[in-house]
């Protein structure tokens, strides 16, 4: 069964420090994890959402609050189960809707210690930056894949990011955006040794630009990629301000230009 990587460095460390063997220092940690797991402290007006579920709209979708579902989750086992059978144990046996089961879980795991915000249950690290744009997908696109264009809107946008891209969409490697037939725009490619996913999601005379950064190293490099994400899409977003701005045989025909397919 899978386990966090974040319990397995939990476990390394107690092992280093003490002497004992891997399974010793597990059996240790996950006791202490399943007997005596640390209560999260009481929620107080205004509410605050634990993991980005709230307490009330659990309330709300189940009948109960987090902290039931917090003993419902010791009782099962704790965070030495794994992320997948505590959700699927909420799913199956209490009947939890998918996806506050995978909410909660979340919430349990960052409440008992195992999981910071914005980590994933593997351990990983990502963040999601979004900035909707008076723009078309194609629009946006143009925007991104041609050279000339990005240089309208990247003066000022970290150098590292801008290159990281470019070298993605002008390389002879590169695949360039997806198009999908319901207008979703999207391109996948890394950045050092990081995952970068841009979501284009038309919207009504508008597009939603979603940056999603993954396998980030710590809780420090996602804040520094979030400042960094949220300062280019700003600059790209500042660029459409009056509307869209098209240009060429792109503007001609209703499509950008490639680099792009469908």
């Amino acid at each position: 069964m899978t386990r966090a990587r974040a319990l397995k460095a939990v476990i390394r460390a107690r092992a280093a420090k003490t002497g004992e063997r891997y399974t010793t220092a597990r059996r240790h940690v996950l006791a202490a994890l399943t007997l005596a797991p640390p209560q999260p402290a009481p929620l107080s007006p205004p509410e605050r959402p634990r993991g980005g579920v709230s307490d009330a709209k659990v309330r709300e979708k189940t009948g109960r609050g987090l902290d039931h579902w917090f003993s419902v989750l010791d009782r099962f086992g704790g965070p030495g189960k794994g992320h997948t059978a505590l959700a699927r144990h909420l799913y199956d046996d209490h009947a939890v809707p998918g996806w506050y089961s995978q909410g909660i879980t979340v919430a349990y795991e960052r409440a008992r210690g195992v999981r910071a915000a914005n980590q994933r249950c593997d351990g990983e690290y990502e963040v999601s930056v979004s900035k909707v744009v008076n723009a078309r997908v194609a629009d946006v696109v143009e925007a991104l894949a041609v050279a000339r264009r990005r240089k309208r809107w990247g003066a000022g946008v970290d150098a590292a990011l801008l290159q990281a891209l470019s070298a993605a969409l002008d390389g002879k490697d590169g695949k360039g955006f997806v198009v999908r037939p319901d207008g979703l725009g999207r391109f996948r490619y890394k950045w050092d040794k990081t995952t970068v996913q841009l979501y284009l999601i038309p919207k009504t005379g508008k597009v939603s630009v979603v940056a999603t950064n993954s396998r980030l190293a710590d809780a420090a490099m996602v804040e520094a990629r979030r400042r960094t994400w949220r300062a280019a899409l700003e600059r790209l977003a500042a660029l459409f301000a009056s509307g869209p701005t098209l240009t060429g045989s792109a503007r001609r025909a209703g499509r950008p230009p490639s680099p792009v397919r469908s």
